[in-house]
């Protein structure tokens, strides 16, 4: 499975949102200069992670944006999940002619559950070993 680019970004910035020693309000000019995104694009991001929840964005001259709860309680499962909306197989389109019958569906939805179960066993705070944090801190600094 490859996630797509949105998803990409997305996780991208709850990374760079999980630095606690920015020290500075982050804001989405700053994200799409630190990992060369387009504003526009990333302003669609930054909304729909504010939609799930995931992140806090305050509008104004002092907004800016943080992360709505620890790292640790950030699942990548959930993530992946809310943002992708994956269906491997669809047997209606076009109608498959063996659909009622057919086990492929159901092993594929079995197997896309069991990524997303393991996934879940992984938080954004696991992402950030000492390496990627060094290099996330490093990101802010510039």
């Amino acid at each position: 499975m490859q996630i797509n680019k949105f998803t990409d970004l997305s996780l991208r910035v709850l990374m760079y949102l999980s630095n606690e020693e920015a020290g500075h309000v982050i804001t989405i000019s700053e994200i799409a200069e630190k990992f060369d995104a387009p504003r526009n694009h990333l302003i669609k991001v930054v909304t729909n992670l504010n939609k799930l929840g995931f992140i806090l964005a305050t509008r104004g001259r002092n907004g800016g944006l943080k992360l709505a709860k620890p790292c640790a309680d950030i699942k990548l499962g959930n993530v992946l999940q809310l943002l992708e909306h994956v269906t491997l197989i669809d047997c209606n389109h076009p109608v498959c002619p063996i659909r009622g019958v057919c086990n492929l569906k159901h092993i594929l939805d079995k197997g896309l559950s069991m990524f997303y179960r393991e996934m879940d066993q992984y938080s954004l705070k696991d992402v950030l070993d000492n390496q990627t944090e060094t290099a996330l801190i490093a990101l802010h600094r510039k």
